[in-house]
């Protein structure tokens, strides 16, 4: 990881990825972005008694940060954190293009064999497009 100066850190359900991209760039003095992306909402809550998905969102995007930071802080590393509403694939080429990433690090977890067939495996996806080397984790 020696060549690599801003890293972005793609998170998914498991701080474990996280975990194990901290240690990867320990030793390092990089510049850290972790990325936690929820998928946006369409539809109607009213019927389960939700009347502003803002409210929702937000307090989970504050959940998601604090635990974030938190596994952050017990490596004793400094990241910084942002919360992403949008298509996954996307939300990560466009944080890692503005943040000018030398490299991502994501989770590569095991699929089912429908979503391979359907070609819903976010991490392909995301390495066939990013604008720089892609690290996968297993997660």
């Amino acid at each position: 990881m020696k060549d690599y100066k801003k890293v972005l850190i793609a998170v998914n359900g498991k701080m474990d990825v996280l975990t194990e991209g901290l240690k990867s760039v320990k030793d390092e003095k990089c510049i850290v972005t972790v990325l936690k992306v929820v998928p946006s909402f369409e539809g109607d809550l009213g019927l389960v008694g939700v009347k502003n998905i803002g409210d929702v969102l937000g307090s989970d995007r504050y959940r998601l940060i604090s635990e974030i930071e938190d596994v952050a802080n017990a490596k004793g590393a400094v990241v910084t954190t942002r919360v992403e509403e949008g298509d996954i694939q996307q939300k990560i080429l466009e944080v890692a293009e503005e943040e000018e990433s030398d490299v991502i690090i994501m989770g590569d977890g095991k699929q089912s064999l429908i979503k391979k067939v359907l070609g819903m495996n976010v991490t392909a996806k995301v390495v066939s497009k990013a604008p720089c080397p892609v690290m996968k984790i297993k997660a």
